[in-house]
């Protein structure tokens, strides 16, 4: 296994030209496969209440889920740098329920980090995070948990002031101790200067190619909803058709027989006499036969 990734590798990457690598996560199953590819970190975005809850925002995302969801994929990671959202009103009420939030992401779903979103209005959130030693992600740009304020999923920065304001905000958070920051659905011009000006990394999402990373959420990299078709996800895969077609296959098998066939059953080495059915008392004492294992726990060798 490579180097643990942690804050100080990512300031690294950014010092010596080398592109972030940041994909959602949000169970085991993933979280390995993913940090198996070498993603540099793993984000367990409250954009789970939208990818797999089926929301159709990230608001209705509670403190409880967060730490579940943080919980399975921290097991299924090695290498890769593990970061979790504080979900809508889990900070924006006071300081110090946004300490508390954030230790429980940390101590309960073993993450290396927080993010959350906004600027100067919670810089004293972010020196509070900083004082319980708890490495805080900034986000900036389009904030999901803002939609209703921004009034809808848009595009952010375009104007002179909110362009200024951005970069403003960003040198602010920079000076009260986030390690890095998320710029998400900014003109490419902005997020050039914005991450020329930090000392931190910058990765955007819809953002262009001048910041110091890259993320989006696994589900749209691979392919897993073809209705989705934001300009700024690219698909690497077609999972959605292979899962299809797998799903298919098996279904078609299932329905003509085919499936399970002699090399996925399970067979007697002689024919078994017919079961004689002994009282519970009986059985007391008795050794329980030994006989072939079905292999390991889902993912958790035996």
């Amino acid at each position: 296994m490579k180097d643990k990734v942690t804050i100080h590798t990512l300031r690294k990457f950014k010092t010596e030209g080398r592109k972030i690598g940041m994909v959602t996560a949000y169970d085991a199953t993933f979280a390995r496969i993913l940090d198996d590819a070498g993603v540099d970190v793993l984000l367990v975005g409250d954009s789970l209440g939208m990818v797999v809850q089926g929301h159709d925002s990230t608001l209705p995302v509670t403190m409880d889920q967060m730490v579940y969801h943080c919980r399975a994929v921290t097991r299924g990671a090695r290498r890769a740098h593990v970061v979790g959202d504080l979900p809508f009103m889990s900070y924006q009420a006071g300081v110090e329920e946004a300490v508390r939030n954030a230790g429980r992401l940390v101590a309960e779903g073993g993450v290396g980090s927080v993010k959350l979103e906004g600027g100067r209005e919670f810089l004293d959130v972010v020196r509070a995070l900083g004082r319980a030693s708890i490495p805080v992600m900034g986000h900036l740009g389009l904030t999901p948990q803002s939609v209703h304020k921004l009034g809808g999923y848009t595009v952010q920065g375009r104007s002179d002031e909110a362009a200024e304001r951005i970069l403003a905000d960003a040198l602010l958070l920079q000076d009260a101790g986030i390690y890095a920051l998320v710029l998400e659905a900014v003109p490419l011009e902005l997020a050039r200067q914005v991450s020329e000006r930090l000392e931190i990394p910058t990765i955007g999402i819809g953002a262009g190619v001048h910041c110091d990373g890259q993320v989006l959420v696994c589900y749209d990299l691979l392919g897993m909803n073809p209705e989705f078709k934001p300009k700024f996800v690219k698909r690497y895969a077609d999972l959605h058709g292979g899962i299809t077609g797998a799903v298919q296959a098996f279904l078609e098998e299932v329905r003509s027989g085919a499936f399970p066939d002699a090399a996925h059953s399970f067979s007697a080495p002689v024919q078994p006499r017919p079961v004689r059915l002994v009282p519970a008392a009986a059985k007391d004492g008795a050794q329980e036969e030994q006989g072939e294992r079905l292999g390991p726990v889902y993912g958790v060798p035996v």
